[in-house]
């Protein structure tokens, strides 16, 4: 008789690799939101830094160079994000990169 090499199909997980790995789709993305408020105001909100930073010196450096209050909440879902007041979605950008807390293609800006 002939010999088949014949595999049979086991559970594959095409994304496993992509997760120990620095692929893009890997990294945590760092989210700064634009909510708008009631009339001209609005509050710039920012979330996915990793837990190990300090969310209270970040904010204060932030309302110290952008001149804006703010403040951290608690969110059960999310963990804990940075609200700042005003539109301060690029600001709050160029502060991440330079200060090395993410890279540019780790930070996502949403809003109008």
């Amino acid at each position: 008789m002939v010999e088949l090499d014949i595999q049979v199909p086991s559970a594959y997980d095409p994304f496993a690799e992509a997760k120990d790995s620095d692929a893009p789709g890997a990294k945590e993305n760092i989210h700064i939101r634009i909510q708008q408020r009631n009339g001209k105001k609005s509050l710039t909100t920012v979330q996915g830094l990793k837990k190990e930073y300090s969310y209270e010196r970040i904010l204060k450096d932030l309302k110290k160079d952008f001149c804006c209050n703010g403040n951290v909440v608690q969110n059960k879902e999310l963990g804990k994000i940075i609200q700042l007041q005003g539109d301060q979605r690029k600001k709050v950008s160029q502060f991440l990169v330079q200060a090395g807390i993410a890279e540019k293609d780790q930070i996502k800006i949403h809003g109008f």
